[in-house]
């Protein structure tokens, strides 16, 4: 059985647990850089990620979560999770982050938390269009050599995929629908 991380510092930790735990996977609050040894993945949640950042950097966890990335633990990025794993950000670049996946994004690009959403996106491979729910959410300006999108809304990348980095601007754990946490978990 499975063992995914969950970034535990702050954000939907909770939903993306249960999620997870739908689909027969154990899961693992990570809180420490030893917490990285026993996991087999890891989620990095919506939350605010300039606080989550900082909490990165305090903790001392920032650079060991960042190795463990490079050196190919699986990690999935929902919304803020997705604004720490990106190369750059337009605006404000100097933000603590995790800086691995060659993407470009723009924080709250939908707007503020009352032009919230949900939608149906068609994700390529996926039988069944996927529900997602848009918060105060970032957008993929660009991606880079070896970035494939796997879903787009208004022309933008929401969903991409960089060797084992998966980011989505938007956060699937507060549907029903567990096809997402699924299509991590066989990343593994």
């Amino acid at each position: 059985m499975k063992t995914i991380g969950i970034l535990g510092i702050q954000g939907a930790i909770e939903e993306h647990e249960s999620s997870l735990q739908k689909i027969g996977c154990k899961t693992l609050w990570v809180k420490e850089a030893s917490d990285l040894t026993r996991i087999d993945g890891i989620i990095l949640p919506g939350g605010e990620s300039t606080s989550m950042g900082k909490q990165l950097v305090w903790s001392g966890l920032m650079e060991p979560l960042r190795q463990s990335i490079a050196q190919g633990l699986p990690v999935f990025g929902t919304c803020a999770g997705m604004i720490l794993l990106a190369k750059e950000l337009d605006g404000n670049n100097a933000q603590s982050r995790i800086g691995l996946m060659d993407i470009l994004v723009r924080r709250n690009a939908y707007g503020s938390q009352l032009d919230s959403f949900v939608t149906e996106l068609e994700v390529k491979g996926f039988a069944q269009p996927l529900p997602a729910v848009f918060i105060r959410a970032p957008r993929i300006e660009s991606c880079g050599n070896g970035v494939e999108t796997l879903a787009s809304h208004q022309g933008h990348p929401v969903l991409v995929r960089q060797a084992k980095m998966l980011a989505a601007s938007f956060h699937p754990e507060l549907t029903d629908n567990t096809e997402l946490h699924r299509y991590f978990t066989e990343m593994i």
